[in-house]
C-alpha cells in the first residue's frame, strides 16, 4: 500500500538529496541530458517567447477539453476511469469532471477528453500533439502543488512539451511506421511525474524507459482510414506515462528509452535547453484534423466571390495523406473529424466549422451533405514533397453558372510563421469552452493562463479545469 501523501514527505526530503547526489554524475560538459533537465529546470531558464507559447497552448488545450465533455468518447473512458481507477486515498481529479481517481486513471480520462475533439495543438516534426497528454498528466499531480505554485505549475507544462516533443521527432526518424502521438508524449508525461515525485536519476531514466515500451505504438494511418474513438492514442500515452513514473518509484525496472539515449538521435537531444520546443506549437483554428485544415482555409477565402451563388462540384488539391481524410458522409463526430469533403462542405454552408458543425445534427445537415458529394479529392507531388514541413492546399470551384473560381495556395492557419490573433484564440476559447462551462469560468481560464505564474492565477485556474463542469 502506498503512503499517505503526508507521511511520504521524509521520503521524498530523501530522494531529493539522492537524486541532488546523482544529477551531478550525469551531467555532460557540452550536453544538458534529459534526466538532469528534468529535475534542475527552472522557470527563470525559459524564455519569455517559450512562456508566451506555453500561456497560449494551456488556454487552447483547456478549451478544447471543455469542448471534448460533449461527446460520447470523454464519457465513456471517464466512467470506465472512475469505476476502474477509483482511489480510498486523496487522488487526482479529474479534468472537468471532480471525480477523485488514481493519477493515471485521472490522467487517462482527461487525455481522452481532449482527445476526443480534434482541435488541440501540435508540432509538425512530430505529426503529432504533445499537450493532449502534457495537461492531464500535469493536472494529475496538481494537488501535490495545490498551496500555490505557478511558478512550478508552467515550469513543469514547458518541460513536459520539451521531453515529449524530442522523444516524438527521435521516434519518426529511427523507425518506419507512423506511429499515434500516444507513442511518444507518454514520456513527456513521465518526465513530469518523475520531477513531482522528486525521483532518483536512475529512477527518472528508468521511468523513460517504461513510458517508452509501454506507450501505445499503434498506427496512425488505421484510425485515418478508419476513424473512430481510439484517435491519437493520447489515452493509453497518458496512463502509461503516468504509470511510468509510479512503477519507477517502487523499484519496477525499464529498457533505456532509445528514442532518448541511441546514439542516432544524439543530436535531437543535444539543444535541450537551448532550442524551446514549446515555441514551436501550432493551434488549430478548426476541430478537425490538421491535415484538412489548409482545404477548409482555401475554400472559405472564395467565400465572398461564391456568395448568392450556387456550387456544382468542389476540387480540392492536396497532398497525399489530406487525400485520405476521404469520409463526405461521416456517421459520427469520429469520422467527422478525420475527414475532409464534409468540412470544406460545412465551411462554404456555414461561414465556420465549429463543434456544432461537425457533431450532433450538424452531421446531417443536407446542404452540407449535398455539397460533400461533390468534393473531389486531388493529390499533388509539389505539395507532398513540402510534407509534414507544410501542409498545403488550393480549392477550385465550379458554379452552376459555368464560373471556375481557384483559390491561392494556403497552409493551416495557426503555425508559428502565421499564428493565431489574441483575437482569434479568445474567441476559439469562448466559442468551445463556454457552451460547457459558461461565459464566466471560460473567461476566468483564459485571464488565467494569461496571469501565469502568479499564485493567485494558479489556484483560480486549479479550480475551474479541475471542478466538475
Amino acid at each position: 500500500m502506498r503512503k499517505p501523501v503526508r507521511g511520504r514527505a521524509l521520503t521524498i526530503f530523501m530522494r531529493v538529496k539522492r537524486a541532488e547526489g546523482q544529477m551531478s554524475s550525469l551531467r555532460k560538459p557540452t550536453i544538458r541530458t534529459a534526466v538532469d533537465f528534468i529535475h534542475s529546470l527552472r522557470l527563470d531558464e525559459i524564455p519569455q517567447g517559450a512562456l508566451g507559447a506555453a500561456r497560449r497552448s494551456l488556454a487552447d488545450t483547456i478549451a478544447v477539453g471543455a469542448a471534448g465533455l460533449r461527446t460520447a468518447n470523454s464519457r465513456i473512458v471517464r466512467d470506465f476511469a472512475a469505476e476502474h481507477h477509483a482511489t480510498t486515498g486523496r487522488g487526482a481529479r479529474t479534468l472537468f469532471d471532480g471525480r477523485r481517481l488514481a493519477p493515471a486513471g485521472a490522467a487517462m480520462a482527461g487525455a481522452a477528453t481532449i482527445d476526443s475533439f480534434d482541435a488541440h495543438d501540435g508540432q509538425r516534426e512530430t505529426k503529432g500533439h504533445a499537450g493532449v497528454v502534457v495537461l492531464p498528466a500535469l493536472l494529475a499531480f496538481a494537488d501535490e502543488i495545490s498551496r500555490g505554485d505557478g511558478r512550478e505549475f508552467l515550469t513543469r507544462f514547458v518541460l513536459g512539451y520539451e521531453i515529449a516533443v524530442r522523444a516524438g521527432i527521435a521516434l519518426h526518424a529511427t523507425v518506419s511506421d507512423y506511429h499515434t502521438s500516444g507513442a511518444w508524449n507518454a514520456l513527456g508525461a513521465a518526465a513530469i511525474g518523475a520531477r513531482a515525485m522528486h525521483l532518483s536519476g536512475d529512477e527518472t531514466r528508468h521511468a523513460l524507459g517504461i513510458a517508452e515500451y509501454y506507450g501505445p505504438r499503434s498506427q496512425m494511418m488505421r484510425v485515418i482510414d478508419s476513424p473512430s474513438m481510439l484517435k491519437d492514442g493520447a489515452t493509453l500515452g497518458a496512463y502509461a506515462g503516468v504509470s511510468a513514473a509510479f512503477l519507477a518509484e517502487a523499484g519496477f525496472t525499464g529498457a533505456p528509452a532509445i528514442t532518448v539515449e541511441a546514439p542516432e538521435v544524439a543530436s535531437i537531444w543535444g539543444d535541450l535547453g537551448q532550442r524551446w520546443r514549446m515555441e514551436e506549437q501550432y493551434l488549430k483554428p478548426y476541430p478537425v484534423c490538421r491535415w484538412a485544415q489548409p482545404a477548409i482555409r482555401a475554400a472559405l477565402s472564395l467565400q465572398d466571390e461564391i456568395a448568392g451563388r450556387a456550387i456544382e462540384r468542389l476540387r480540392v488539391v492536396t497532398f497525399h495523406e489530406a487525400t485520405r481524410l476521404a469520409a463526405s458522409a461521416p456517421a459520427n463526430t469520429e469520422e467527422a473529424q478525420y475527414a475532409l469533403p464534409f468540412p470544406v462542405a460545412a465551411a462554404l454552408v456555414h461561414g465556420r466549422v465549429g463543434a456544432e458543425e461537425i457533431d450532433g445534427e450538424g452531421l446531417r445537415n443536407p446542404e452540407v451533405l449535398a455539397l460533400a458529394k461533390t468534393v473531389e479529392l486531388v493529390e499533388e507531388a509539389a505539395y507532398n514533397a513540402r510534407f509534414p514541413a507544410e501542409r498545403l492546399a488550393h480549392v477550385e470551384v465550379t458554379l452552376a453558372d459555368g464560373a471556375v473560381l481557384a483559390s491561392r495556395t494556403l497552409a493551416a492557419h495557426g503555425d508559428p510563421e502565421n499564428p493565431l490573433s489574441e483575437g482569434e484564440l479568445s474567441e476559439k476559447v469562448r466559442l468551445f469552452a463556454e457552451p460547457i462551462l459558461g461565459s464566466a469560468r471560460a473567461g476566468r481560464i483564459l485571464e488565467a493562463c494569461e496571469a501565469l505564474p502568479e499564485d493567485a492565477a494558479y489556484r483560480a485556474l486549479i479550480e475551474d479545469v479541475l471542478s466538475p463542469a
